[in-house]
Protein backbone atom coordinates (compact mmCIF):
# COMPACT_ATOMS: atom_id res chain seq x y z
CA UNK A 1 0.00 0.00 0.00
CA UNK A 2 2.96 2.61 0.53
CA UNK A 3 4.39 2.20 -2.37
CA UNK A 4 3.79 4.89 -5.06
CA UNK A 5 2.04 3.92 -8.17
CA UNK A 6 2.33 5.95 -11.41
CA UNK A 7 -0.83 6.05 -13.57
CA UNK A 8 -0.35 7.08 -17.15
CA UNK A 9 -1.73 10.38 -18.15
CA UNK A 10 -4.73 10.44 -20.28
CA UNK A 11 -3.54 13.46 -22.55
CA UNK A 12 -0.39 14.13 -24.12
CA UNK A 13 0.18 17.32 -22.12
CA UNK A 14 -0.05 15.20 -18.67
CA UNK A 15 3.02 13.21 -17.93
CA UNK A 16 5.15 11.05 -15.29
CA UNK A 17 7.60 12.93 -12.68
CA UNK A 18 10.52 13.63 -14.26
CA UNK A 19 9.41 14.12 -17.79
CA UNK A 20 6.18 17.43 -17.45
CA UNK A 21 7.06 19.64 -20.45
CA UNK A 22 6.64 23.09 -19.13
CA UNK A 23 7.28 22.23 -15.81
CA UNK A 24 6.51 25.44 -13.06
CA UNK A 25 6.82 23.73 -9.61
CA UNK A 26 9.11 20.88 -9.04
CA UNK A 27 9.07 19.07 -5.23
CA UNK A 28 11.59 16.71 -5.05
CA UNK A 29 12.62 14.27 -2.48
CA UNK A 30 10.50 16.30 0.34
CA UNK A 31 9.61 15.03 3.98
CA UNK A 32 7.54 17.08 6.32
CA UNK A 33 6.81 16.66 10.46
CA UNK A 34 7.00 18.10 13.57
CA UNK A 35 9.23 16.72 16.73
CA UNK A 36 9.07 13.08 16.13
CA UNK A 37 5.73 12.52 14.06
CA UNK A 38 6.53 11.92 10.46
CA UNK A 39 3.61 13.29 8.00
CA UNK A 40 4.63 12.50 4.77
CA UNK A 41 8.27 11.66 3.05
CA UNK A 42 9.72 10.88 -0.22
CA UNK A 43 7.25 13.24 -1.93
CA UNK A 44 8.31 13.82 -5.46
CA UNK A 45 5.84 15.21 -8.20
CA UNK A 46 6.04 18.71 -11.04
CA UNK A 47 3.26 20.49 -11.68
CA UNK A 48 2.87 21.68 -16.03
CA UNK A 49 2.48 24.96 -16.87
CA UNK A 50 -1.50 25.80 -17.38
CA UNK A 51 -2.70 22.59 -15.74
CA UNK A 52 -5.08 22.42 -12.56
CA UNK A 53 -3.07 20.04 -9.98
CA UNK A 54 -5.09 18.73 -7.49
CA UNK A 55 -3.26 17.59 -4.39
CA UNK A 56 -5.80 14.78 -2.62
CA UNK A 57 -6.07 12.63 0.08
CA UNK A 58 -7.91 11.99 3.57
CA UNK A 59 -8.00 14.10 6.70
CA UNK A 60 -4.56 14.14 8.12
CA UNK A 61 -2.58 13.24 5.47
CA UNK A 62 -0.82 16.32 4.96
CA UNK A 63 -2.18 17.92 2.20
CA UNK A 64 -2.22 21.66 3.35
CA UNK A 65 1.20 21.48 5.24
CA UNK A 66 2.47 20.34 1.80
CA UNK A 67 0.56 23.06 0.62
CA UNK A 68 2.57 25.55 3.07
CA UNK A 69 5.41 23.92 2.05
CA UNK A 70 4.92 24.89 -1.72
CA UNK A 71 3.90 28.67 -1.23
CA UNK A 72 6.99 29.23 1.89
CA UNK A 73 5.20 28.90 5.09
CA UNK A 74 7.15 26.02 6.10
CA UNK A 75 10.56 24.46 5.31
CA UNK A 76 10.92 20.89 4.91
CA UNK A 77 12.75 18.52 6.45
CA UNK A 78 14.59 17.01 3.75
CA UNK A 79 14.05 17.55 0.34
CA UNK A 80 13.54 20.57 -2.52
CA UNK A 81 10.81 22.72 -3.61
CA UNK A 82 11.24 24.95 -6.89
CA UNK A 83 9.03 27.42 -8.21
CA UNK A 84 9.49 29.21 -11.05
CA UNK A 85 13.45 28.09 -11.15
CA UNK A 86 13.59 29.55 -7.44
CA UNK A 87 13.54 27.80 -4.36
CA UNK A 88 11.56 29.59 -1.48
CA UNK A 89 13.54 27.97 1.56
CA UNK A 90 16.64 29.25 0.66
CA UNK A 91 15.58 32.70 -1.17
CA UNK A 92 16.28 35.70 1.05
CA UNK A 93 14.84 39.52 -0.07
CA UNK A 94 14.45 41.11 -3.10
CA UNK A 95 14.88 37.30 -5.29
CA UNK A 96 12.18 35.93 -1.97
CA UNK A 97 9.53 38.68 -2.36
CA UNK A 98 9.75 38.45 -6.18
CA UNK A 99 9.43 34.43 -6.28
CA UNK A 100 6.12 35.45 -3.80
CA UNK A 101 4.48 37.88 -6.00
CA UNK A 102 4.38 35.02 -8.85
CA UNK A 103 2.08 33.48 -6.42
CA UNK A 104 -1.66 33.71 -5.40
CA UNK A 105 -3.41 31.87 -2.53
CA UNK A 106 -7.01 31.33 -1.42
CA UNK A 107 -7.48 29.91 1.96
CA UNK A 108 -9.98 27.48 2.78
CA UNK A 109 -12.35 30.25 4.82
CA UNK A 110 -10.98 32.76 2.31
CA UNK A 111 -9.49 34.95 4.99
CA UNK A 112 -11.02 38.24 4.10
CA UNK A 113 -10.98 40.75 6.27
CA UNK A 114 -14.37 41.50 7.79
CA UNK A 115 -14.33 45.36 8.05
CA UNK A 116 -13.26 45.98 4.43
CA UNK A 117 -15.44 45.97 1.69
CA UNK A 118 -15.33 42.87 -1.21
CA UNK A 119 -13.58 45.70 -3.01
CA UNK A 120 -11.32 46.48 -0.14
CA UNK A 121 -10.07 43.25 0.51
CA UNK A 122 -8.95 42.69 -3.04
CA UNK A 123 -7.42 46.47 -3.38
CA UNK A 124 -4.76 45.04 -0.40
CA UNK A 125 -2.33 42.82 -2.70
CA UNK A 126 -2.33 45.86 -4.76
CA UNK A 127 -1.35 48.65 -2.16
CA UNK A 128 0.99 46.63 -0.06
CA UNK A 129 3.38 45.78 -3.45
CA UNK A 130 2.79 47.95 -6.35
CA UNK A 131 3.01 52.32 -6.54
CA UNK A 132 -0.61 52.03 -8.81
CA UNK A 133 -2.62 55.55 -7.84
CA UNK A 134 -5.92 54.55 -6.07
CA UNK A 135 -8.09 54.88 -8.95
CA UNK A 136 -6.09 52.18 -10.69
CA UNK A 137 -5.78 49.91 -7.96
CA UNK A 138 -10.11 50.16 -7.59
CA UNK A 139 -9.99 49.75 -11.13
CA UNK A 140 -8.05 46.57 -10.95
CA UNK A 141 -9.94 45.18 -8.32
CA UNK A 142 -12.71 45.80 -10.14
CA UNK A 143 -11.95 43.43 -13.11
CA UNK A 144 -11.00 40.45 -10.30
CA UNK A 145 -14.39 40.64 -9.16
CA UNK A 146 -16.35 40.64 -12.44
CA UNK A 147 -14.18 37.43 -13.22
CA UNK A 148 -15.37 35.42 -10.31
CA UNK A 149 -18.60 36.87 -10.86
CA UNK A 150 -19.01 40.01 -7.78
CA UNK A 151 -19.27 42.74 -9.95
CA UNK A 152 -22.34 43.46 -8.30
CA UNK A 153 -20.89 43.05 -4.28
CA UNK A 154 -17.63 44.87 -4.64
CA UNK A 155 -19.28 47.21 -2.07
CA UNK A 156 -20.58 44.18 0.71
CA UNK A 157 -18.96 43.35 3.60
CA UNK A 158 -17.81 39.36 4.37
CA UNK A 159 -20.59 39.21 6.41
CA UNK A 160 -23.35 40.34 4.00
CA UNK A 161 -22.43 37.42 1.69
CA UNK A 162 -22.73 33.62 1.18
CA UNK A 163 -19.76 30.91 1.77
CA UNK A 164 -20.01 30.61 -1.73
CA UNK A 165 -19.00 34.14 -2.91
CA UNK A 166 -16.37 34.54 -0.10
CA UNK A 167 -14.57 31.76 -1.80
CA UNK A 168 -14.88 33.86 -5.02
CA UNK A 169 -13.58 36.90 -3.50
CA UNK A 170 -10.81 34.97 -1.93
CA UNK A 171 -9.81 33.94 -5.22
CA UNK A 172 -9.97 37.45 -6.57
CA UNK A 173 -7.55 38.78 -4.15
CA UNK A 174 -5.54 35.73 -4.80
CA UNK A 175 -5.50 37.30 -8.53
CA UNK A 176 -4.97 40.92 -7.64
CA UNK A 177 -1.31 41.15 -8.81
CA UNK A 178 -1.93 38.23 -11.72
CA UNK A 179 -0.10 35.55 -10.76
CA UNK A 180 1.24 32.71 -12.95
CA UNK A 181 0.07 30.47 -9.97
CA UNK A 182 -2.82 29.98 -7.56
CA UNK A 183 -3.09 27.80 -4.68
CA UNK A 184 -6.76 26.81 -3.79
CA UNK A 185 -6.86 25.57 -0.11
CA UNK A 186 -9.88 23.58 -0.18
CA UNK A 187 -12.17 25.35 -1.95
CA UNK A 188 -15.33 23.66 -2.03
CA UNK A 189 -15.31 22.89 1.59
CA UNK A 190 -18.76 23.57 3.37
CA UNK A 191 -20.71 24.54 0.11
CA UNK A 192 -23.40 22.94 -1.03
CA UNK A 193 -23.19 20.70 -4.21
CA UNK A 194 -24.71 23.12 -6.59
CA UNK A 195 -22.31 26.25 -4.83
CA UNK A 196 -20.06 23.81 -5.12
CA UNK A 197 -20.56 22.57 -8.34
CA UNK A 198 -20.28 26.47 -9.64
CA UNK A 199 -16.81 27.13 -8.04
CA UNK A 200 -15.46 24.20 -9.84
CA UNK A 201 -16.40 25.48 -13.05
CA UNK A 202 -14.86 28.47 -12.24
CA UNK A 203 -11.83 27.70 -11.73
CA UNK A 204 -12.10 25.25 -14.95
CA UNK A 205 -12.60 28.79 -16.86
CA UNK A 206 -10.00 31.05 -15.43
CA UNK A 207 -7.48 27.69 -15.56
CA UNK A 208 -8.50 28.30 -19.44
CA UNK A 209 -8.96 31.22 -20.07
CA UNK A 210 -5.68 33.25 -18.50
CA UNK A 211 -4.04 30.29 -18.70
CA UNK A 212 -3.00 30.33 -15.12
CA UNK A 213 -1.44 27.21 -13.59
CA UNK A 214 -3.51 25.91 -10.27
CA UNK A 215 -2.59 23.62 -7.66
CA UNK A 216 -6.14 22.91 -5.53
CA UNK A 217 -5.34 21.01 -2.11
CA UNK A 218 -8.98 18.88 -1.83
CA UNK A 219 -10.68 15.88 -0.40
CA UNK A 220 -13.78 16.66 -2.04
CA UNK A 221 -14.43 13.46 -4.43
CA UNK A 222 -16.62 15.87 -6.98
CA UNK A 223 -14.24 18.47 -7.07
CA UNK A 224 -11.13 16.48 -7.87
CA UNK A 225 -13.11 14.25 -10.80
CA UNK A 226 -14.55 17.54 -12.14
CA UNK A 227 -11.40 20.10 -11.99
CA UNK A 228 -8.18 17.74 -12.27
CA UNK A 229 -6.04 17.53 -14.62
CA UNK A 230 -3.74 15.53 -12.48
CA UNK A 231 -3.34 15.04 -8.91
CA UNK A 232 -1.24 13.33 -6.39
CA UNK A 233 -3.02 11.15 -3.48
CA UNK A 234 -1.46 11.53 -0.09
CA UNK A 235 -1.91 8.73 2.54
CA UNK A 236 -1.66 8.91 6.24
CA UNK A 237 -0.86 5.75 6.83
CA UNK A 238 1.50 5.57 4.25
CA UNK A 239 2.94 8.76 5.38
CA UNK A 240 3.59 9.40 1.74
CA UNK A 241 2.30 9.17 -1.99
CA UNK A 242 0.47 6.23 -3.18
CA UNK A 243 -0.78 7.40 -6.30
CA UNK A 244 0.06 10.28 -9.32
CA UNK A 245 -1.86 10.38 -12.38
CA UNK A 246 -5.25 11.86 -14.11
CA UNK A 247 -7.71 11.30 -11.23
CA UNK A 248 -10.78 9.51 -13.78
CA UNK A 249 -7.91 6.56 -14.42
CA UNK A 250 -7.26 6.06 -10.73
CA UNK A 251 -11.14 6.04 -10.08
CA UNK A 252 -11.50 3.57 -12.83
CA UNK A 253 -8.42 1.74 -12.53
CA UNK A 254 -7.08 2.46 -9.26
CA UNK A 255 -4.04 0.69 -7.88
CA UNK A 256 -4.27 0.02 -4.53
CA UNK A 257 -6.75 -0.99 -2.07
CA UNK A 258 -6.37 2.63 -0.35
CA UNK A 259 -6.75 4.54 -4.12
CA UNK A 260 -9.81 2.30 -4.58
CA UNK A 261 -12.02 3.02 -1.40
CA UNK A 262 -11.09 6.67 -1.64
CA UNK A 263 -12.52 6.81 -4.68
CA UNK A 264 -15.18 4.49 -4.89
CA UNK A 265 -16.18 5.82 -1.24
CA UNK A 266 -15.88 2.56 0.67
CA UNK A 267 -15.99 1.96 4.03
CA UNK A 268 -11.77 -0.45 5.10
Amino acid sequence: MGELVVVAPATSRQAVPGAVPGAVIEVRDVAMGFGSRVLFRHVTFQVARGEVFVILGGSGCGKSTLLKLMIGLYEPTAGHVTILGGELATASGDERRNLLRQLGVMWQSGALFGSMTLLENVMLPLEAHTDLPREAREAVARVKLGLVGLSDAAGRLPAEISGGMAKRAGIARAMALDPPILFLDEPSAGLDPVTSAGLDQLIKDLARDLGSTFVVVTHELQSILAIGDRCIMLDKEAQGMIAEGDPRRLRDDPPNDTVRRFFRREVA
